[in-house]
């Protein structure tokens, strides 16, 4: 069983939103068959075979054994994976685009940076695992509390500044057999409901100062170009 599997086709995608199929999924961290998943969710059994049969078919759930009950052969499946995420590229004709209007300060274009990071990982994830080998990634995880909006801004000019003097000093775009890789820092308000004892004026919405942006992100220069998905590493 994956860790992480992600779902790049959109019926795939469509079988795991299924909410009675989402519940099998997740009852099938533990193995078990039609019938103990009936038991399970206090469903008929005729209704889980059913969707097992599409979630197999989608490579979502897998056969883990079978055994031999009397006259009847019991089928015990899987979940492929612990968890599931579903690329953007599903839905590739609208899905954000990053390049389509670059502005640092636009929550938007944060959100589009966050999609296709999804959806480049996501891809790397995937021949990882036909190659079984590893991906090598690096990602920070910091939060910041700002006493004024001035200073989250002065902390991003610093943010980006550092990042371009990096990706400069390290970039070579004529080393042979060189790796291109892209470098994304996202900076964003903590939503009020995420923070343990904090009263939101209005559940789950940022609060933002006047005339201050809602986010803030810093792409690396030269930092563009597709990652190498041949042997992932």
């Amino acid at each position: 069983m994956l860790d992480v599997a992600v779902i790049e086709e959109p019926a795939a995608a469509e079988a795991s939103l299924d909410p009675i199929r989402a519940r099998i999924l997740a009852a099938l961290a533990e193995p078990g068959s039609a019938a103990m998943l009936a038991a399970r969710l206090g469903l008929p059994r005729q209704k889980v075979n059913y969707h097992l049969k599409e979630l197999e078919r989608h490579r979502l759930v897998e056969l883990a054994e079978e055994r031999r009950k009397g006259n009847v052969t019991e089928r015990v499946y899987r979940a492929t994976a612990a968890s599931y995420v579903i690329s953007p590229s599903v839905l590739a004709a609208v899905s954000p685009d990053p390049d389509r209007s670059p502005d640092q300060l636009s929550a938007n274009w944060l959100l589009a940076l966050g999609s296709r990071l999804v959806q480049e990982v996501g891809t790397l994830l995937t021949g990882a695992a036909r190659a079984r080998r590893r991906v090598a990634t690096f990602g920070i995880d910091a939060q910041v509390r700002f006493a004024s909006a001035a200073d989250r801004t002065a902390f991003a000019e610093e943010l980006a500044q550092a990042v371009a003097t990096l990706v400069s000093r390290y970039h070579d775009e004529s080393a042979p057999g060189g790796r291109s890789h892209r470098v994304v820092v996202g900076l964003h308000q903590i939503p009020a409901t995420a923070r343990p004892g904090a009263e939101a004026p209005q559940a789950g919405t940022p609060q933002a100062e006047p005339g201050s942006g809602a986010g803030a992100a810093a792409e690396a220069p030269q930092a563009g170009a597709e990652p190498n998905q041949e042997n992932p590493r």
